[in-house]
């Protein structure tokens, strides 16, 4: 019986080197791509170095895509545009969309692989997306943007299993010890040290402006609007203050900021944009995530078009525009969008 081929993203890492090992267990023809995303320096000269010898201790063949191009265009260029904007961008699912669940989609086309794999921690039944196993892990969170009709191509080796096991079972293996003491990728592949790093190379980011109130007044000075998120409590002055503030709001026309207190972060009502559905509801209670790391509440959602308005349970503090607003129906991705 002829093996089913995957081709599966290999970023030189413990858990997609992993993934390649228990695809082949599982009987199926696995074939490698490493993608060159970004071109922060020194990093590739590892990695595919990495990605390569997992390739090798396989016996898989092993492509390199240069995908720089696309994306500084995909992600890059929307990352330091949200900044610009005032608001706080979501790389991770732009990429997952456009490069990992995209392009790589794409060279499997090419290369005639029935399915993608890679070593993202999230399940697949091949009709939806699940949370991981492993919830510290969970990647779920980040794919909520991808193409619904790929669905049936995916496969996550990973998801039903826990990353402390994928590193023992890597320690195990003689000649990948030193994959499972690697030190965990960075969330934003393309930052080396802080964001606004990357900004500075586009843009004007230390430009001092004022602190205002929720009325309007002047009540102190910041370092450059660019510098903050909603819901951040360093790095600004405000004069007389005896509680801590938190940016409220950002104003990148005026280069101004408001802040206040804790309880003026607490919203109930939000707008999403650019809606990504799984399925076909229109009018639902559910459950979302409106940061990564944060707890889902329960909303009421209503859909009009590309956009929703969702109506919370309870407050939810730090709600930032460009942020992603994910669903889940229990443990099920059911969609989301961005916040508008």
């Amino acid at each position: 019986m002829e093996k089913k081929k995957v081709l599966i993203g290999m970023s030189g890492g413990v858990d997609s080197t992993i993934s390649t090992l228990l695809l082949q267990e599982d009987g199926y023809e696995v074939v490698g791509v490493y993608m060159k995303l970004h071109s922060k320096p020194g990093y590739h000269e590892i990695h595919q170095v990495r990605a390569q010898k997992a390739a090798d201790f396989a016996g898989v063949k092993l492509h390199i895509l240069d995908l720089q191009k696309t994306f500084k265009e995909k992600v890059v260029d929307p990352f330091i545009e949200t900044y610009k904007k005032g608001e706080t961008p979501n790389p991770c699912a732009l990429c997952n969309r456009n490069l990992k669940f995209g392009e790589m989609l794409k060279f499997a086309d090419k290369i005639d692989a029935e399915f993608l794999a890679t070593g993202h921690y999230i399940q697949t039944d091949g009709k939806n997306l699940l949370q991981a196993e492993d919830d510290t892990k969970d990647q779920s969170y980040f794919l909520f943007y991808i193409q619904k009709d790929i669905l049936p191509r995916l496969i996550f080796p990973l998801g039903t299993r826990h990353k402390k096991d994928i590193k023992e079972y890597a320690s195990k293996i003689e000649g990948l010890e030193s994959f499972a003491s690697q030190a965990e990728s960075s969330e934003i592949c393309f930052v080396e040290t802080t964001y606004t790093d990357v900004l500075k190379k586009f843009v004007k980011v230390d430009e001092p402006g004022e602190v205002l109130d929720k009325d309007g007044n002047v009540v102190g000075e910041h370092k450059g609007y660019m510098h903050y998120t909603i819901g951040k409590r360093k790095g600004f002055t405000v004069h007389g203050a005896h509680d801590p503030h938190f940016v409220t709001k950002i104003l990148p026309d005026t280069n101004q900021i408001v802040v206040g207190l804790k309880e003026e972060l607490e919203e109930f009502d939000v707008v999403l944009r650019d809606m990504n559905m799984f399925d076909d509801r229109k009018s639902f209670d559910t459950t979302v995530k409106l940061r990564y790391r944060t707890r889902a509440v329960s909303c009421h959602v209503e859909i009009t078009g590309d956009t929703a308005v969702l109506k919370l349970e309870e407050p939810v503090l730090g709600v930032a525009k460009g942020q992603a607003a994910v669903f889940y129906d229990g443990n099920k991705l059911i969609g989301g969008g961005w916040i508008a």
